[in-house]
């Protein structure tokens, strides 16, 4: 049966289909363009540096009221008495022992106690030693007092180096600031910190082999100029260790090199650059990464259903992943819990789809099983790189302010000085004592070994 039909109205039609599929790939292009404005080049993933407008806070993430909850304990400010009390200190009032204003004799009524915590200004304070030199006439041999808590040939004391190393390389303040609250010239500061990172040298070596045979591992890297060129500030960080390397190139082959050749215990947690593709051991991808992408899907096109669905699907499955690990479940549970999870992100990526974001973001999970599902049969591994990117903020604080390294040295110092410093603090030590403590040994005994007197006790178990 034939039917007619005006070609006018097919026309139209036809311009009509046309007019909307243009009017929503402008629509598109327009809310690519006013994300980059907002965001950046990388979206949600460009740098807090790089970001052209940063927001005001939401109201659903403004910091929770102060104050303890009823019923709970606060955690204010604490008192403390004569014995908690570093010094006690008894006062008279200016007024003698008659009433400045009526002349009366003054009555003893006790003592009122008021509690105050203070610091001495933290200043280079000068020594001159007088080392007493004695003779003995019958062996010919000469025998002379020693400075306290200073190293040969050197001109700051213990204190001072470990101080100004902690507060430049842990604190991350500026090396010019700290010269100035020191009251001392930065080019001798800088001396006293080549010749410290040269005999922590092999210190580095030695944290190496303990982060190859973690169980969990992380890594990851920002930029970071030196000697006005660029490059890039690499860290290797687990749970008790924070290796810092500074190279001027982002190949995979400086992960290479830290990594070795042989197969390696345990696994790897990074986002999916390809310079860690070539580790000997098992990869984990970063959730929080992939999460990003996810939620980043939804801002590109709000106004697909199909997205919709996919993102309030998808997004809280990788959320309850990351989530999982902080929550206090027995072996049993976490195993039976992340099995679950497992399934259900795996469903999720199998399901059919239409949208192009869609398949690209179940193109990730159904490409790299063997990357993405550690998390879920050991609890040692988390599914985000969380612990990395905490670790290398204060690397990224310290470019802002410092601009980079002046020199090659100066970054292999940096890097020396930065995981010697920062891991001391991840196994509870206090960094500017330990240290101090350890120039100390080596002032009495230079034949000592550095590493064992900076790190006197195995890492522990995780």
């Amino acid at each position: 049966m034939n039917r007619s039909f005006c070609e006018g109205c097919f026309e139209k039609q036809q311009r009509i289909d046309r007019l909307t599929e243009e009017n929503e790939r402008l629509k598109s292009a327009l809310r690519y363009q006013q994300r980059r404005q907002a965001e950046g080049f990388f979206g949600s993933s460009t740098p807090s540096s790089q970001v052209p407008v940063k927001a005001n806070t939401a109201p659903d993430r403004e910091p929770k009221k102060r104050g303890a909850k009823p019923g709970h304990n606060g955690h204010g400010r604490q008192r403390f008495d004569e014995r908690a009390a570093d010094e006690v200190v008894e006062l008279e009032p200016c007024t003698g022992e008659r009433c400045p204003e009526c002349g009366g004799a003054l009555q003893d009524k006790g003592t009122k106690e008021r509690m105050v915590v203070d610091c001495a200004p933290v200043k280079a304070r000068r020594t001159l030693y007088r080392l007493v030199v004695k003779y003995c006439a019958g062996c010919g041999r000469t025998f002379r007092a020693r400075a306290p808590s200073v190293l040969p040939k050197n001109l700051f004391g213990n204190q001072l180096i470990a101080q100004a190393a902690t507060m430049h390389y842990l604190h991350g303040i500026p090396l010019g600031r700290v010269c100035e609250q020191l009251d001392i010239e930065p080019g001798a500061l800088v001396g006293a910190f080549h010749r410290l990172a040269a005999w922590l040298s092999e210190a580095p070596e030695k944290l190496i082999g303990q982060y190859r045979q973690a169980p969990a591992k992380h890594a990851d890297e920002t930029g970071w100029r030196t000697n006005g060129q660029n490059g890039y500030a690499w860290l290797f960080a687990t749970e008790t260790i924070s290796l810092f390397q500074f190279h001027k190139t982002r190949s995979g082959k400086v992960a290479q090199a830290l990594f070795g050749r042989k197969p390696l215990p345990g696994c790897l947690v990074v986002d999916r650059y390809a310079g860690y593709n070539k580790s000997p051991c098992k990869i984990q991808y970063c959730y929080s990464h992939l999460l990003r992408e996810v939620q980043d899907l939804q801002k590109e096109f709000p106004d697909s259903g199909e997205v919709h669905a996919f993102v309030s699907t998808f997004a809280p499955l990788l959320a309850s992943a990351m989530q999982l690990r902080a929550q206090p479940l027995s072996d049993t549970q976490f195993y039976a819990k992340a099995a679950q999870l497992k399934k259900q992100i795996r469903h999720a990526a199998d399901q059919p789809a239409h949208h192009f974001g869609i398949q690209r973001i179940q193109h990730i999970f159904r490409q790299n099983p063997k990357r993405l599902y550690h998390w879920a049969r050991d609890r040692r591994v988390p599914a985000d790189n969380n612990l990395a990117e905490r670790d290398l903020r204060p690397t990224v604080i310290a470019r802002k302010t410092s601009f980079g390294s002046q020199s090659d040295a100066g970054a292999k110092t940096r890097g020396i000085l930065m995981t010697a410093l920062h891991t001391l603090r991840k196994r509870g030590h206090d960094p500017t004592a330990q240290l101090k403590d350890a120039l100390d040994q080596l002032a009495k005994n230079p034949s000592l070994k550095p590493f064992p007197v900076l790190f006197p006790r195995d890492p522990p178990r995780h």
